[in-house]
């Protein structure tokens, strides 16, 4: 008796089937001339399958991106800043490790609180949570050109890292909540190829700022938080209104387009069960499977050299003899190579619907990029060369390791904290980064070189160790006896985790 009211309540009965906001798709609403998708969902029959993509595309791609992108830039200028002068100007002892500290201590916040804001994005909607922390991070930026010693820069970095953590896993998030596990890896890429833009563009922003200085009395490096701070909170006010929520509370879609969107994402992941809260039980449940620690160390290996790089790269190739504006003009071209290598990496990823090989073959690229660092220290062209590398293999490979984790993840519950999860367990790697380059090792960087290659053939061994995991769960589950008696409603619980759901290898 007890299982057939449980059964009752499952998402395929009729009283389910009425409850505002349950996960349920009528055919009959898209009409009788509705196409149907490669799933064999029936679209509705005002639009068709890629004209509404294309719909969602403009909505959700460039808005997130832009985000992050002011998010990245805001975090990593410190680097420009240093090229002309922070350190000096605020009296850090040369030869210290106070520079470093400061990096570090942005990820302390950021590590612990990325689980927590995704839980809130869920349950105060993306578009409020999500500009509420773009305009945070925007005036704390400003105040990190405002500070007047050392124990001001840990500070404003502190809650920099706190308005920051909710950007990256809250975005990445909501992107899987729109698309199918074989379309997603283009978007990811583009959306976390922003941080490749926003290294370029932070390149471009410091060469110009760089006549300002002492405009108002104020060095240079004051004005590149000053002003990219300000472009945060102008746009962080903008973005209130654009930031798209999930699909199931999108307005600016029809009645029957959010039904067709869920339709076809539950075919594909699973029921997403959005209309439960997540529960402390949710969380513990989420770690119980061993995947999960296997996803945060495919990213925390990558998260040292991607840190590494964009911390300490104006510096490495100041190394190489050119003036401050030269070094950050000379900055621009590897994240630009980066942005198209990722793109290309993703269209083929996409094309192909695999996602294993193409973690492995941008991974290669920067051990090759890593390697030439470590052992070559007087041709300058060559080692500017290798940063190529580097760059292109690490931003390439990065956005393919995110994308396969989290799509493979079914529900919101399982995905909201798995994302968290490997993303705040990932940035662990961004404090290891910000100690492997020292000041007493340059130029030739010896130490910082080794470890990240010793920390991007760590992500190798974990990309190979969860393939072999989904592929050996996948066949289990082929060989499994069909009915196991699993109600639709257990099903939804369990996400990724029923015997019915098939992980992408």
């Amino acid at each position: 008796m007890a299982r057939h009211e449980k059964s009752s309540q499952s998402p395929d009965s009729e009283e389910f089937r009425h409850q505002p906001g349950a996960d349920y798709y009528d055919p009959d609403i898209a009409g009788a001339n509705g196409e149907f998708d490669e799933l064999g969902v029936v679209c509705p029959s005002h639009t068709t399958e890629r004209r509404l993509m294309a719909k969602i595309d403009m909505r959700v791609i460039p808005v997130l991106s832009i985000l992050y992108l002011l998010a990245f830039l805001d975090r990593t200028n410190i680097a420009n800043a240093a090229v002309y002068g922070l350190s000096t100007d605020l009296g850090l002892p040369s030869g210290s490790n106070q520079y470093n500290t400061a990096l570090t201590i942005f990820f302390v916040p950021y590590i612990l609180f990325e689980i927590p804001s995704n839980i809130f994005l869920k349950r105060l909607r993306p578009h409020l949570w999500l500009s509420l922390c773009m305009l945070l991070f925007g005036i704390v930026t400003i105040c990190q050109g405002l500070v007047r010693n050392y124990s001001g820069l840990l500070a404003t970095r502190f809650f920099l890292g706190l308005a920051e953590t909710g950007m990256f896993p809250g975005s990445f998030y909501l992107i899987g909540m729109w698309y199918k596990r074989s379309e997603a890896q283009k978007r990811y890429s583009f959306f976390f190829s922003s941080t490749t833009l926003a290294g370029a563009f932070g390149g471009l922003l410091a060469a110009a700022i760089g006549n300002m200085n002492g405009v108002r009395g104020y060095l240079a490096w004051r004005w590149i938080f000053i002003l990219e701070g300000v472009v945060t909170c102008v746009v962080a006010i903008i973005f209130f209104f654009l930031i798209p929520d999930f699909p199931e509370d999108a307005k600016w879609l029809t009645e029957d387009e959010r039904a067709y969107i869920k339709a076809r994402l539950r075919v594909d992941q699973g029921r997403s069960a959005a209309e439960r809260q997540i529960k402390f039980r949710d969380i513990t449940t989420i770690f119980k499977d061993y995947k999960i620690f296997v996803g945060g160390f495919m990213y925390f290996g990558l998260i040292v050299p991607a840190y590494g790089y964009a911390f300490f790269a104006p510096g490495i190739i100041k190394s190489y003899g050119y003036s401050a504006i030269q070094t950050q003009l000379h900055s621009v071209p590897p994240w630009a190579a980066a942005f198209g290598f990722a793109m290309l990496v993703a269209f083929f990823s996409d094309k192909l619907k695999h996602r294993f090989l193409f973690t492995l073959f941008p991974i290669a690229v920067s051990i090759t990029g890593f390697a030439i660092l470590l052992s070559v220290h007087t041709n300058h062209n060559l080692e500017y060369a290798a940063l190529f590398l580097v760059t292109c293999g690490t931003y390439g490979a990065m956005p393919v390791v995110v994308c396969w984790f989290t799509q493979n993840l079914g529900g919101h519950h399982r995905r909201a904290v798995g994302t968290a999860w490997q993303i705040g367990f990932g940035n662990i790697g961004g404090i290891i980064a910000t100690y492997a380059f020292l000041s007493k090792d340059a130029p030739q960087y010896k130490p910082g070189y080794g470890i990240c290659i010793g920390f991007i053939c760590l992500s190798a061994l974990s990309c190979i160790v969860y393939f072999v995991s989904v592929v050996m769960q996948n066949r289990n589950r082929d060989r499994a006896p069909r009915d196991l008696g699993v109600t639709e409603w257990d099903k939804t619980e369990k996400g990724d985790m029923s015997p019915d759901y098939r992980y992408q290898l």
